[in-house]
């Protein structure tokens, strides 16, 4: 028997976009709250361990560990946090209450972590960043996981992901301006300035959560039905995710190795000051605010796997073109003389911009092909593998690119000054991986086929499903003599 289907369970109408934007809030401070750990956070405890007396090799090796040990405990969180999530049914919804939660773990982490007292250890930096990541998991998961619940067509989402990817652009660029808002006075990286950033989570992330909260409305969907894990469950949704997540992973390297290192190859390899360093990092990041409405729009001619793809070719060729800019000279003109620097990384930084946004929408065009396979919703738990290969990738790029640094004898402490061996370490870490990886990522998504067609009819079948429960609800069961009968 088959069930005629109306033009409300047929469409599913364009999530209004005020409420795009109170969802997308919260990346705002999620965004600067990235640039800080993954960029700044590594240099400022090298810098921190080195004036308490650690060698600043040592330093390097042992800060890279840290955030390695960090990392792992972290990445165990995800799943558990995934699982509580889809069990989750309150009057205010699943995911909210776990943004809510996360939030006085994420500002308290982030204030000890930033101002660290006079003799911080390994061990206190681990302590710390664990706690604050407890926090950013519950926000960061629970923002995923929503989202493929205000988007459930395949066009919307690639439209929600821009909004929300464009939205973040805003968070990093606004803590990257603070050198011109403050007329220098607040260098963010800077050790002497890294306390006055935890007023950026103390008020940005309250602020963001209550928009969110108060100001994302709920798609109405069939109550889900109660559900207990299993292991079996984590493994099938991982077969089917597979190629995706390995995707995730290595795109999440490629340009991750160059993080961990950018303010150290700007300022000596390229001859950049620290200031113009972190100005420069605005043009890669904001290129974000145009690339990813642009690769959204690709995808809706493309599809999503063939437009992270042609972003892979075309961050390949933007990243070499980079990396063969000369050296400014001393006494430079910013304006000037680092115009090409400010191009490139423009460039690089607009192709960048397809590869979070295009891999979380596929995320959630599977967790439906997964939901009519199963009859289960692991919304949660699907977007916890690559939340949990993000991490990884973070991890990894550190504890493996800042013991290379001290093998190669780099020195990196605040204004230190490294000899022309060192220096060519950094930049054989710096060129080689990125591009490499990128490519190797965009390899495993050949063979892919969820594309809109087949998500197309994934979502009919999902409607008809509910309709027909909705149905049988009001009538009574169904009896398959009197629906072939029917038929």
């Amino acid at each position: 028997m088959t069930f005629p289907m109306s033009t409300s369970h047929t469409a599913e109408k364009p999530y209004p976009l005020p409420g795009l934007i109170a969802f997308g809030t919260v990346g705002v401070p999620l965004a600067g709250l990235l640039l800080i750990f993954g960029l700044w956070i590594p240099r400022f405890y090298v810098t921190v361990l080195s004036k308490a007396g650690m060698d600043a090799k040592t330093a390097l090796a042992v800060v890279g560990l840290s955030i390695l040990a960090v990392r792992l405990l972290d990445i165990c969180l995800d799943p558990v946090i995934a699982i509580a999530m889809d069990r989750t049914k309150t009057p205010i919804g699943r995911y909210r209450p776990w943004m809510i939660l996360g939030l006085p773990f994420l500002v308290y982490g982030v204030s000890r972590v930033l101002i660290p007292g006079q003799h911080p250890t390994p061990g206190y930096l681990i302590l710390w960043m664990v706690f604050t990541y407890v926090g950013y998991s519950m926000l960061t998961l629970g923002q995923a996981a929503w989202s493929a619940t205000l988007a459930p067509t395949y066009q919307e989402r690639s439209r929600l992901f821009g909004w929300t990817q464009g939205l973040a652009v805003i968070g990093s660029v606004g803590l990257l301006l603070l050198p011109a808002f403050t007329h220098g006075k607040i260098i963010p990286g800077s050790a002497k300035d890294m306390p006055t950033l935890a007023l950026y989570a103390a008020i940005g992330f309250p602020l963001a959560v209550a928009i969110c909260a108060l100001f994302t409305r709920e798609r109405r969907t069939a109550p889900p039905p109660k559900q207990k894990f299993s292991m079996s469950d984590y493994l099938f949704a991982g077969k089917r995710m597979w190629r995706v997540v390995l995707a995730d992973l290595v795109l999440t390297l490629g340009p991750g190795t160059t993080g961990p290192i950018y303010v150290y190859f700007f300022h000596d390899a390229k001859g950049f000051v620290d200031k113009d360093v972190g100005f420069l990092l605005i043009f890669y990041i904001g290129a974000g605010i145009l690339g990813a409405p642009f690769w959204g729009r690709v995808a809706r001619r493309f599809g999503k796997h063939r437009t992270v793809q042609i972003a892979c070719v075309c961050y390949g060729i933007t990243q070499t073109i980079l990396m063969a800019l000369p050296k400014v000279h001393p006494g430079y003109h910013l304006l000037s003389d680092g115009l090409p620097t400010a191009i490139g990384m423009f460039s690089v930084g607009f192709c960048a911009s397809a590869f979070i946004l295009l891999i979380r929408a596929m995320v959630a065009d599977l967790i439906d092909e997964v939901k009519l396979e199963t009859r289960r919703d692991l919304t949660s738990l699907m977007f916890s593998m690559v939340t949990s290969t993000t991490k990884v990738g973070q991890a990894v790029t550190v504890s493996i690119v800042f013991p290379i640094l001290a093998m190669v004898g780099y020195n990196g402490r605040e204004g230190a000054v490294n000899t022309p061996h060192a220096i060519l370490g950094l930049e054989m870490c710096y060129l080689f991986a990125p591009i490499v990886l990128v490519f190797f990522g965009g390899a495993m998504l050949f063979g892919y086929n969820l594309d809109a067609k087949r998500h197309a009819e994934i979502r009919q079948a999902l409607m008809e499903r509910e309709y027909a429960g909705a149905e049988e609800s009001l009538i009574g069961p169904i009896e398959p003599e009197a629906s072939a009968a029917a038929e």
